[in-house]
């Protein structure tokens, strides 16, 4: 059945989002814009803003929780946001300046991005992840582009994620399990296989907006086995996990060859 509350509760965020100063475009994003959403998901919902925007005026509007100033999420395509309680409900606010996310959207097509590190996201994020909320999200308020998955990006997204995790690996084996750090070892494992995964979906064509359900969707869930034998024979098991992660990034590299 249809969750005529819900919808009804996006309008009114979207509503009182829409009116602050600067905003072009709000967009509801996450587990309720793809239709997996439970019952107490939060909401997550993108404000796109031309030129300047003040927190401040998002901070006026009295909700409780807190607000981020520009850039104090790290600086990069992710510039802040907010948590917030709406009418009982979390709220997850995120900034985004349309001038930084059309320049993403240029280099995309193109094939171009960077990696940056971004706080809860073991293996960081590409740029093109603000691309590709723009192909998932739904736009609640304002107009906003719906981008494909570019070709040039499908081909040298793969190769940037398998050469990531092939030097966390290799790192990883000169480091640390040549010294016994089963932590360290394990850290490194659960790294490279989110840089695997990114390569996988990315040969696929795959958008990825998080890290949440990025190993299933690779088909590497398989990985949790192996770690759970680094205590016993942590380089047997080491070993286990790079032929594992290998395979999954030959076979990403076949897709990606196949495709083009």
């Amino acid at each position: 059945m249809p969750d005529n509350n819900g919808k009804m509760f996006a309008d009114q965020v979207a509503d009182v989002l829409g009116a602050l100063p600067g905003v072009e475009a709000v967009a509801l994003g996450g587990s309720r814009a793809q239709g997996s959403a439970g019952p107490d998901s939060d909401w997550d919902v993108a404000v796109y803003y031309r030129g300047a925007f003040d927190p401040g005026d998002l901070r006026a509007l009295g909700y409780p929780g807190e607000v981020s100033e520009l850039g104090e999420w790290g600086g990069g395509v992710f510039n802040g946001g907010a948590w917030l309680t709406i009418d009982g409900r979390r709220v997850d606010v995120h900034y985004r300046d349309l001038d930084s996310v059309e320049h993403e959207v240029a280099e995309a097509r193109a094939g171009r991005f960077h990696w940056e590190p971004l706080a809860f996201h073991l293996a960081g994020i590409p740029s093109y992840l603000v691309v590709a909320e723009l192909a998932i999200n739904k736009v609640l308020r304002g107009t906003l582009p719906r981008p494909e998955y570019p070709p040039a990006l499908q081909e040298s997204a793969p190769e940037f994620w398998r050469a990531s995790a092939e030097q966390t690996l290799g790192y990883a084996k000169s480091a640390h399990v040549e010294r016994g750090h089963t932590t360290e070892t394990a850290a490194s494992v659960g790294i490279a296989a989110l840089q695997t995964a990114h390569a996988v979906l990315a040969a696929r064509g795959e958008w990825v907006t998080n890290e949440k359900t990025l190993i299933e969707r690779a088909g590497l869930r398989g990985i949790d086995d192996v770690l759970g034998g680094l205590v016993h024979d942590l380089e047997g098991a080491f070993a286990t996990a790079v032929a594992l992660l290998r395979a999954a990034r030959w076979q990403s590299n076949e897709v990606a060859s196949v495709d083009s």
